[in-house]
């Protein structure tokens, strides 16, 4: 072969080169990288419900790590579980031991709610020495140096037209704290305000030393135009026993059932139910006529009428469990927070803090349900298939254990 020959060959396999080298270089810029791709699939809603989905059904499932474990480390594991068991009997028994404690106590409580309530309803006036409290205002006017004597000439006219004033207590106390509580004031509506307004009195009793546990919630009604009960109740039965079937769900006393009571309303004053018009055709004459017809309506009032609780929880569906899961929720915050600290919540102070705490819980529980920049400790740890030998974290010295 010549040179010439050869030359121009040197030079059609180099120009091939370049022409495939050029068609690479042109596919490969209309790829987008790994990192694009990600950032496309985080923007994808669909993509993260799924990915989402996928994580929480991981969550928790078994690694393996039990099942291959040799037999007789297992028998060893069962006899730790039933030391749980007997464990939790011990805890349900604490539990009973302190409802007890509860019932003593709510008997030394009472005669402070019972002068609470009669304030509130305007029967007993304090006295001086009863309404001295230092407000915040006060004492920063105080540190300030901002009381002059015309504020004084001005608090002295504010008082005695207060002293003119013929309200008696604290109106409206029991429905402004239902209004300041958002699970509670999402049950008012606005045709129950003029019966709440009519409310005296919340009272929690508990069940004596022989019954069952639980508690009744008494709500004390003045007369009014809406129904004749001067006290509405609702009882709530409780257990402090570990399922057999679960045992280590047990996390202490749990309300099992709940009984309402029947208001005896007066004629065309029930606001649990409301009257709406159908019309009806006649199928054969084709005649219109308007029936009315009794539904039931939204009312705080649903309360005193809860739905039943099925012996067999798989007889109930889902509607019902969320109504009572709800209704339970409701009965523990009266019984635990609103009665012992109605003026706090009636203030808005007791409010602010439970609830802002509550939401900030929440959020703590959302920010950790999706975590896409690594594994989280606790969850793996928490797993009952955890290995410690296979983690290299759990070999480093934690700081917490470091004394100060």
């Amino acid at each position: 072969m010549s040179s010439g020959d050869t030359d121009a060959q040197a030079v059609a396999v180099k120009e091939d080169y370049e022409d495939k080298v050029e068609v690479v270089d042109e596919v490969t810029t209309t790829v987008p990288s790994a990192s694009e791709l990600t950032s496309e699939m985080m923007q994808n809603p669909q993509i993260l419900a799924a990915l989402q989905q996928r994580l929480e059904s991981i969550v928790g499932s078994p690694s393996g790590y039990i099942d291959s474990l040799p037999k007789v480390i297992k028998r060893r594991i069962h006899a730790l579980k039933n030391l749980q068991v007997e464990s939790t009997k011990i805890e349900a028994k604490f539990y009973e031991e302190v409802h007890e404690l509860e019932r003593k106590y709510s008997l030394m409580y009472q005669p402070l709610f019972e002068k609470r309530s009669l304030v509130v309803n305007g029967s007993y006036e304090p006295t001086e020495e009863e309404c001295e409290w230092e407000s915040d205002n006060e004492e920063d006017e105080e540190k300030n140096g901002a009381k002059d004597e015309n504020e004084v000439e001005d608090k002295v006219k504010l008082e005695s037209e207060d002293d003119s004033n013929d309200a008696k207590g604290i109106p409206e106390f029991w429905l402004t704290i239902f209004k300041n509580i958002p699970i509670l004031q999402e049950m008012v509506q606005e045709h129950d305000e003029p019966i709440l307004k009519a409310m005296q009195d919340i009272r929690v009793v508990f069940s004596k030393s022989d019954e069952p546990m639980g508690f009744t919630l008494d709500f004390v009604f003045e007369s009014n135009p809406y129904f004749s009960n001067k006290v509405l109740t609702k009882s709530y039965q409780m257990q402090s026993q570990p399922d057999e079937k679960e045992p280590f769900t047990f996390e202490g006393p749990e309300i099992i059932s709940c009984t309402g009571c029947k208001i005896d309303w007066a004629k065309g004053k029930n606001v649990t139910v409301k009257t709406i018009q159908k019309k009806q055709k006649h199928k054969g004459r084709g005649t219109v006529r308007t029936v009315k017809k009794q539904v039931s309506n939204d009312s705080f009032f649903n309360f005193f009428n809860p739905p039943d609780v099925p012996e067999d929880d798989a007889d109930m569906d889902e509607e019902t469990e969320n109504l009572l899961a709800r209704d339970f929720e409701i009965g523990h915050l009266i019984r635990e927070r609103v009665v012992p600290r109605a003026v706090l919540y009636f203030t808005g102070e007791a409010g602010d803090d439970d609830f802002d705490e509550e939401e900030e819980e929440d959020e703590d529980e959302e920010d950790g349900e999706f975590n896409m920049g690594g594994t989280d400790d606790s969850d793996s740890q928490n797993d009952s298939d955890y290995d410690p030998e296979k983690d290299p974290k759990s070999k480093e010295t934690p700081q917490e254990c470091k004394q100060q």
